[in-house]
């Protein structure tokens, strides 16, 4: 990647030094899901990043472009641990999981699953990161699960229903929208009613965004605000490999 001397630019898929392995989720009702668990090289991650993808059926699985440049980065920018999976049915170069997709019902033992790993290995003060589909997820079920706060990126709240925003009243873990300003189904205004049932949410307004958060800036913004909320020592991100000494 670079060489005594010389520095590469971070963009795009760059993939930093990691410990990177295969693994396998086991869902309550006897599903095998394919996933990556990237951690830190040579140190404790400080926290996890337990990332649920957008719709299978629009084209969303574990390698979504922001879930593979979290896994690719942040272990090594921001000694954050990254858990990505494909949920049922869903398939990528790593494989498919079992299963079929479930419209988001069936999909609640994936995420219990993905949960049950992170209390399995011990990986420290997970978060959960759900994007598009993702985000009907994690306000569905994450509620429910040992976790310790949610960043939801371009929710749609299509699945995700009142009743469910209302359940997270009171809640005390934070929870975090990241809301683009031209996003394709729920934008800034529309958001700041939608969420009224959440009082704690943070919404954050995204100028320039979009659903897909397609570009290196936007890349880089949403990196930023899970480093903001995981490990903000970590800020700001270095852009060249190796970074300079702090």
């Amino acid at each position: 990647m670079s060489t005594e001397g010389t520095t590469t630019e971070i963009r795009g898929g760059i993939e930093l030094p990691a410990r990177r392995e295969e693994i396998e989720l086991h869902t309550a009702d006897g599903l095998t899901l394919v996933g990556e668990l990237a951690a830190p090289l040579d140190r404790t991650p400080v926290a996890t990043l337990v990332t649920l993808h957008p719709l299978p059926t629009g084209g969303g699985f574990m390698d979504s472009h922001i879930l593979r440049k979290a896994a690719g980065r942040l272990p090594a920018l921001a000694d954050i641990a990254v858990l990505r999976f494909n949920t049922r049915g869903t398939a990528s170069p790593r494989g498919r999981s079992q299963g079929a997709f479930d419209h988001g019902v069936g999909e609640r033992h994936d995420v219990e699953a993905a949960m049950a790993f992170v209390a399995e290995r011990g990986l420290p003060h997970p978060w959960l990161l759900g994007w598009s589909f993702g985000t009907e997820l994690a306000l569905m079920y994450g509620r429910e699960l040992p976790m310790e706060g949610v960043i939801l990126l371009s929710p749609p709240l299509h699945r995700a229903k009142p009743e469910h925003l209302a359940a997270w009243a009171g809640d005390r873990r934070p929870m975090v929208a990241l809301i683009p300003e031209h996003d394709d189904y729920l934008r800034p205004a529309e958001a700041a009613e939608r969420f009224a049932p959440v009082p704690q949410i943070e919404l954050v307004n995204v100028e320039g965004g979009k659903h897909l958060w397609v570009g290196e800036n936007q890349t880089r913004r949403v990196l930023s605000e899970i480093v903001q909320r995981l490990n903000p020592a970590a800020l700001p991100l270095p852009t060249e490999w190796p970074p300079p000494a702090r």
